[in-house]
């Protein structure tokens, strides 16, 4: 929301933004935005699907990871374009389509346009598999990427707490082993067990370079976008799926 309030501030298109954590005052000074038709584009989650939400006019829909969506979901979206007596023109991104989709592809009404090519100026993603036995080279290379290059990097866990059936590092664990390893590299810690102000308070002091390594869970795998991060480690990468690999992947690059 923030991104496309700057790049909309030019031409004097008000964005609004509705989540679940937007709680009291804040939600219904939002939600009547929405209904008047002052706030001209909603960013938002879920949350844009509830009931009481209500548009004054919406005329397009876009919604981005597709795959995370229900059918119904979608369809409640346009539904409410239709009470204004129109039914909103619909686009679907995703890196990651599901069968459906694919299926609607081939045999439904649904044009499809491919981005097949990096922005400008992007490097591609190299991705390497390397054994858990060359972990203090990887320890080095991350030292030499913060200290050396002056990038930033990822250290993904796949879990919070030690468990003793799945052997994935913790993430509050590996956070304090690579700060012993690295004391001179500054080291931030996020995952899903936190308190939201507390989550954006590391990812925004990560996002202005005052941190050099994030350890995190999969929280990061959508919603960060910082430039400056360019490696990216994932412990115990088989305990994800190809979809959440390859979108943690766009983190970097």
């Amino acid at each position: 929301a923030i991104n496309f309030a700057n790049w909309f501030e030019a031409m004097c298109i008000q964005v609004g933004w509705l989540a679940g954590k937007l709680k009291g005052k804040a939600k219904e000074t939002e939600l009547a935005r929405i209904a008047s038709g002052e706030a001209q584009m909603i960013v938002g989650t879920h949350a844009l699907f509830q009931e009481h939400v209500e548009f004054h006019h919406l005329a397009l829909v876009i919604i981005d990871e597709q795959h995370r969506f229900g059918v119904h979901q979608r369809l409640e979206l346009r539904e409410k374009g239709a009470k204004q007596g129109a039914y909103p023109h619909q686009l679907i991104m995703t890196a990651t389509p599901i069968p459906r989709t694919l299926a609607m592809t081939a045999y439904a009404d649904l044009e499809t346009s491919v981005i097949d090519e990096l922005p400008p100026g992007r490097t591609p993603i190299q991705t390497v598999a390397i054994p858990d036995t060359k972990r203090d080279d990887i320890v080095e290379r991350v030292r030499n990427a913060c200290l050396n290059e002056g990038k930033q990097a990822y250290w993904v866990c796949t879990l919070i707490d030690e468990s003793e059936v799945l052997e994935a590092q913790a993430a509050a664990d590996t956070a304090e082993e690579l700060q012993r390893k690295l004391p001179d590299v500054k080291i931030g810690l996020v995952h899903g067990r936190m308190k939201p102000a507390e989550k954006q308070a590391v990812m925004q002091e990560f996002k202005d370079n005052k941190l050099h390594l994030l350890v995190a869970t999969t929280v990061i795998e959508v919603g960060v976008d910082v430039p400056n991060s360019s490696l990216m480690i994932i412990e115990n990468p088989e305990r994800l799926g190809l979809a959440q690999l390859h979108q943690l992947r766009g983190r970097v690059g």
